[in-house]
C-alpha cells in the first residue's frame, strides 16, 4: 500500500493541530531505507504565538497520533510521528512568521528592482526584525555599532532567514527593534530555553521534538 502525500496527512492533521492553538507549519514524510517495509517517519511542524509547553505538545503528538491510526492510510507501514517547531534558521514567509521573528536578526534579499533602504546596503543584507505594520516591516541595520531603524515593504523582499546566533543583540538594537515577541527566546540565549522532558522512559527529549506512534496501530511517545 502507497504512503499518504504529504497533503493528505496535512488534511488529516490540520484541524486537530488547530484546536491545539497551532497553526500547521508544514507536513514532511519520508522513509529509513528503500525496502517494502521500511519504516516512514512523519514530521508534522507546528507553531504557536505563546511558547509551548511540554503537557500540550504530548498532548497534540497523541492526538495526531490517533487519528492517522484510526484514518489507516499507512496501511501495514510502520511509522514514527515526530511533533516538532519550525528550526531556528527558518525562512520567513507569512506575517505571523515576521511577528513571531521580531527581535532576530534575518538575512534579507530584496526583489529585483527593488531599491535598498541603505544606500551601503546591497540587494542581500543583514538586519534584525522589528514591528510588523500592515504590508510593511521595520528593520534595524547597523549592527551593534550603528543601529539605526528604517521601514520595508513586504513586497520589495523575495527571501528572508532567520540567522542563528551566538551572542546577544546590544540593548539598543533590541530597543530600536521593538524588543523580542512574546514567548520567544532572546537572541543569543538560545541554549538557554532548550526544555527537555522525560517522557516514557525516554530521556532528554527537546520539548519541540516530542515524537509519538511508531506503528500504526499502537502509538508511543518518545
Amino acid at each position: 500500500m502507497p504512503m499518504p502525500t504529504e497533503e493528505r496527512v496535512s488534511q488529516l492533521v490540520a484541524g486537530l493541530v488547530e484546536r491545539r492553538g497551532f497553526d500547521l507549519e508544514g507536513v514532511e514524510i519520508s522513509t529509513a531505507g528503500k525496502h517494502v517495509n521500511a519504516q516512514a517517519r512523519v514530521k508534522v511542524i507546528v507553531d504557536s504565538d505563546a511558547a509551548a509547553d511540554l503537557d500540550t505538545i504530548a498532548g497534540l503528538s497523541t492526538e495526531l497520533s490517533e487519528a492517522l491510526d484510526n484514518a489507516g492510510e499507512f496501511g501495514e507501514t510502520p511509522y514514527l510521528l515526530e511533533v516538532t517547531s519550525p528550526g531556528i534558521d527558518r525562512p520567513l514567509t507569512t506575517d505571523r512568521h515576521w511577528r513571531r521573528s521580531q527581535g532576530r536578526k534575518v538575512r534579507i534579499t530584496l526583489r529585483s528592482g527593488a531599491a535598498s533602504p541603505d544606500p551601503k546596503s546591497s540587494d542581500k543584507f543583514e538586519a534584525r526584525v522589528g514591528v510588523l505594520t500592515d504590508d510593511t516591516v521595520a528593520l534595524v541595520l547597523g549592527g551593534k555599532t550603528k543601529p539605526h531603524r528604517v521601514t520595508i515593504p513586504l513586497a520589495d523582499i523575495a527571501e528572508a532567514v532567520v540567522q542563528v546566533e551566538f551572542n546577544p543583540p546590544a540593548a539598543r538594537e533590541l530597543e530600536l527593534a521593538g524588543g523580542v515577541a512574546p514567548g520567544r527566546p532572546r537572541p543569543g540565549h538560545e541554549e538557554a530555553v532548550d526544555l527537555t522532558a522525560d517522557v516514557q522512559g525516554t530521556t532528554d527529549v527537546p520539548i519541540e521534538s516530542i515524537a509519538a506512534s511508531d506503528s500504526p496501530t499502537e502509538g508511543i511517545v518518545e
